[in-house]
């Protein structure tokens, strides 16, 4: 079996890999029959020279692969007749921006293997960038505090080299006695959670974070059960919520309240109700003024989050008011909003290497497994030019006749 490392493509560049150098070594150990070459690469964040180092060899061509493995979606013009491609599609929900994208891997008879499809029998994904989005979000939410407040300066995330560099940036994050809120219970959550821990921000239970006051910056971690109840009721049915999300009602208002700081890691759905609204953000007891919506839902669960922030201009300032955008930190009245859409890439170094880990865990065993693939099955969207069975729902979408 031959793989090919596909070199990123994608506006604006990534510099993220599947597998870093290390990584293939890994694979190529564990499974002494399977060959590994990497398209060349100017941008990409482990150079061509690391690969060689480790003997991996350097191939433009990538016709002779069996799997073709990429992050972002791959150029219309990358794509090669009849081979199998495993990355992010961003597909699976219609998105316009890729339509063409589908139509050409279907007409081109591809095979596409989805990583945000490859899921365990709960549901629960089993390759992403979750945690390292997670971990530079939290930073950068803290970095935009510091910066609103003229209280510290953290070096951007992106200029420090890797995980171990930013971590030795924490300890000048000197924080006044504030309340962050954070939302979720996934990976980003996690990841955000490790950053806030080793900032040696203190976490608290709910109870005491709506009622008490602190000598010494907090957070508390606020799942949907605590702060919603279906509508005309006083009560959360879990599975019922994430079936019926629009038969429920948010009270994050009492969040809202007591925090300074929100860091949004939750997987919201569009039938939910939102956190707050654009109205409740006038209101004279809305404490928050630093959102960290790592979570980038455009027009979301987070009102204030119009549009998408940049790694260059991290920030910009939300008027409740005027529900305009603003120069950031231009008004003590407005609210400083971070959604970076792409957090990893500032920490591409450590994001790929722990991304790489998990298809060795998730997708190789599997893939070298003797039992039948029914993860990578179930995250097959097209096999052969063919839209499988799950992803039908696809076909006007991706220009099949029905």
């Amino acid at each position: 079996m031959k793989i090919g490392i596909i070199r990123e493509g994608k506006i604006p560049i990534d510099k993220r890999t599947p597998l870093t150098p290390q990584n293939c070594v890994e694979l190529m150990q564990l499974y002494p029959s399977l060959q590994i070459v990497v398209q060349p690469s100017k941008i990409r964040v482990y150079l061509d020279e690391e690969y060689k180092a480790l003997k991996i060899p350097l191939q433009e061509d990538l016709s002779d692969c069996d799997y073709i493995f990429g992050i972002k979606e791959i150029p219309i013009s990358d794509l090669i007749e009849g081979k199998t491609y495993f990355f992010f599609s961003h597909t699976i929900k219609q998105q316009p921006s890729n339509q063409k994208l589908l139509q050409s891997i279907v007409q081109k008879k591809c095979t596409l293997i989805d990583y945000e499809c490859i899921r365990d029998e709960y549901g629960n994904r089993q390759v992403s960038f979750g945690r390292f989005a997670g971990i530079v979000g939290a930073y950068n939410t803290i970095r935009t505090y510091g910066h609103r407040y003229r209280l510290f300066d953290l070096k951007p995330a992106h200029l420090c080299f890797d995980y171990a560099e930013m971590r030795s940036h924490f300890k000048k994050a000197k924080l006044k006695p504030v309340k962050i809120a954070l939302t979720g219970g996934g990976r980003v959550a996690s990841g955000a959670i490790e950053v806030l821990e080793q900032m040696r921000i203190k976490q608290v239970n709910i109870n005491d974070f709506l009622n008490k006051t602190f000598s010494y910056p907090v957070f508390t971690q606020v799942h949907s059960e605590h702060f919603h109840t279906k509508k005309g009721s006083k009560f959360f049915d879990k599975k019922d919520f994430f079936k019926n999300p629009q038969n429920y009602e948010s009270h994050f208002m009492s969040f809202a309240q007591q925090a300074d700081i929100l860091v949004a890691c939750a997987y919201w759905n569009p039938s939910a109700p939102l956190l707050f609204t654009k109205q409740q953000m006038r209101q004279s007891n809305f404490k928050i003024k630093v959102i960290g919506d790592i979570t980038c839902d455009i027009n979301g669960s987070i009102p204030s989050t119009l549009r998408s922030s940049s790694i260059d201009n991290p920030v910009y300032d939300y008027n409740p008011f005027s529900e305009d955008l603003e120069v950031p930190y231009s008004s003590e009245k407005n609210v400083t909003v971070m959604a970076i859409d792409n957090l990893p890439c500032e920490l591409a170094r450590d994001a790929s290497s722990d991304f790489g880990t998990q298809l060795i865990s998730k997708v190789f065993s599997e893939i070298f497994s003797s039992k039948p693939a029914t993860t990578l099955l179930k995250a097959t969207i097209v096999n052969n030019g063919n839209l499988t069975d799950s992803y039908q729902y696809l076909s006007t979408y991706a220009g099949l006749k029905v």
